[in-house]
């Protein structure tokens, strides 16, 4: 791939190319040249230099968002949490301030205003700010129509609340869909949202780890500055260690992942009214919802004990045991999924599976080293796992190792060059 490609989407979205790899960025050139037939990158990169539109739409090609909603659900609770104690130190009575940027198709943000309500806030009390560079995925955060693999884990009691069941999927009531303003926006504009008021809390998940280490500081100092002196950021598990280089003090809130600007006071936790993601009462409803389809989950009350997963029955395979892992993992049980992945290792010996949801489990805890021998021990026994490549790249990317990072990232796209062999 031609450099020029890389410089382009660096000056646009700050991307480095390598952390994503470059088979993904070439095939999304040859997506949009044979889009608007183009015969070869030279024709191509002419249209790019005369037409912000096909920037646009390669950049869209590119951005290939993963989200869901109450991802690290352990964060919106700290949020209810943080924000019960923020609310009475607010100037003028004004509502609090909330920012989730790249906001994606827009189940974060819509994860904020759910989280919030279900806590007791009254729509009044806050309002919530959505950005993302790409229009498409901003058309289809407004729309707020979401299918099955929007909603993960055990705990969907949100669902029921806030959504109604419609011909394509699930589609967000009105209360919840009003609370949240989408704007198109890009985090290395200048000036980016230089006339708004400062946020109470940032969400920036995910995101650093695609960038450089320049231009990471870039990204650190804007969001810096969008946020209030006693704000608070919220980042993704992998950027944690970056944050705390550039000063940050994490909370001591498990797996919420939330830090503090380095001079702030860290503010006093309230132990009530005590919020929960999903609390058992229900919200007032909007419309009648029609009954959820035959592959709903059962629903689980989260201020209930949480029910103890047995043991795998004599003769269950193996593949229900890893369906039960990722059940558990992806609930937010962490304890019990690293339990289930024990149990998986004693019947059935190693496993490239199981070792990288050990990986994972780690890397959510904040366990660097951990995960590092995890992902290590998944790629021994299949070395071209591309997760475990891609997460073991980041962590040592935020450490540093560039250069071990790299390596990583050249095997990954191997192995995608392999695949398409």
């Amino acid at each position: 791939m031609n450099s020029r490609f890389e410089r382009l989407l660096k000056e646009r979205i700050g991307l480095d190319v390598e952390s994503v790899g470059r088979e993904l960025v070439e095939r999304a050139i040859r997506l949009r040249m044979q889009a608007i037939g183009c015969r070869g990158e030279d024709e191509y990169w002419l249209s790019l230099e005369s037409s912000h539109g096909e920037q646009q739409a390669l950049v869209e090609a590119v951005v290939v968002p993963e989200t869901w909603f109450f991802r690290y659900p352990e964060s919106f609770v700290a949020l209810a949490r943080l924000a019960f104690e923020r609310l009475p130190r607010l100037a003028s009575g004004r509502p609090l301030r909330v920012l989730s940027l790249p906001c994606s198709s827009g189940e974060e943000p819509y994860s904020i205003v759910m989280a919030l309500l279900d806590s007791g806030f009254a729509p009044a009390l806050f309002q919530v700010d959505a950005l993302d560079v790409s229009e498409k995925v901003l058309e289809r955060a407004r729309q707020a129509v979401y299918g099955r693999n929007s909603f993960r884990g055990e705990e969907l009691g949100f669902r029921d609340r806030h959504f109604l069941v419609v011909e394509d999927g699930y589609v967000l009531t009105d209360q919840v869909r009003r609370k949240v303003n989408f704007r198109h926006g890009n985090l290395l504009a200048p000036g980016l949202l230089a006339g708004e008021a400062p946020y109470d809390f940032v969400f920036c998940r995910n995101l650093l780890i695609y960038f450089d280490r320049p231009t990471q500081a870039q990204v650190l100092a804007v969001l810096k500055r969008l946020m209030s002196p006693e704000g608070a950021l919220f980042v993704g598990p992998a950027e944690a260690s970056l944050v705390s280089q550039d000063g940050m003090r994490a909370l001591d809130l498990p797996q919420s992942f939330v830090f503090l600007p380095g001079t702030a006071q860290a503010p006093r936790v309230v132990a009530t009214p005590r919020p929960t993601v999903a609390p058992a009462r229900p919200a007032a409803p909007v419309a009648k919802a029609k009954a959820p389809p035959a592959f709903a989950r059962p629903l689980h009350t989260p201020s209930a004990p949480r029910p103890v997963v047995p043991a795998p029955a004599p003769g269950r395979d193996g593949a229900a045991e890893l369906l039960e892992i990722a059940t558990l993992a992806n609930a937010g049980r962490s304890a019990e999924a690293r339990a289930a992945c024990e149990r998986h290792l004693a019947a059935h010996g190693p496993s490239a599976a199981v070792f990288y949801w050990l990986g994972l489990l780690c890397d959510v805890a904040g366990q660097q080293q951990e995960a590092q021998d995890y992902y290590r021990k998944t790629l021994y026994l299949q070395p071209g796992h591309a997760e475990a490549l891609a997460h073991l790249a980041a962590l040592l990317a935020a450490r540093g190792d560039l250069a071990g990072a790299r390596r990583l990232q050249e095997r990954a796209s191997r192995g995608v060059n392999d695949h398409d062999r």
